[in-house]
């Protein structure tokens, strides 16, 4: 039996497709916004800066990787 607690938890729309189903929405989301020309283009500058921002938050919450909450 759930608790009131899970039930407000329990997950819904999106989340709670199979994961196969979720990446097909988001790849044709993903094609959708390219051909309309407004998707966002990565140069080489922004992906390294992402990827030290990254590195820096996982660094900051301890070993485990997990975040605080």
């Amino acid at each position: 039996m759930e608790s009131k607690d899970q039930l407000k938890k329990s997950l819904r729309g999106f989340a709670a497709m199979n994961e196969q189903k979720q990446r097909e929405i988001a790849r044709k989301g993903g094609k959708a916004a390219h051909q309309q020309g407004v998707a966002h283009q990565w140069n080489s500058e922004e992906a390294r800066k992402a990827g030290r921002k990254g590195g820096q938050s996982r660094r900051n919450h301890g070993s485990s990787g997990e975040m605080p909450g």
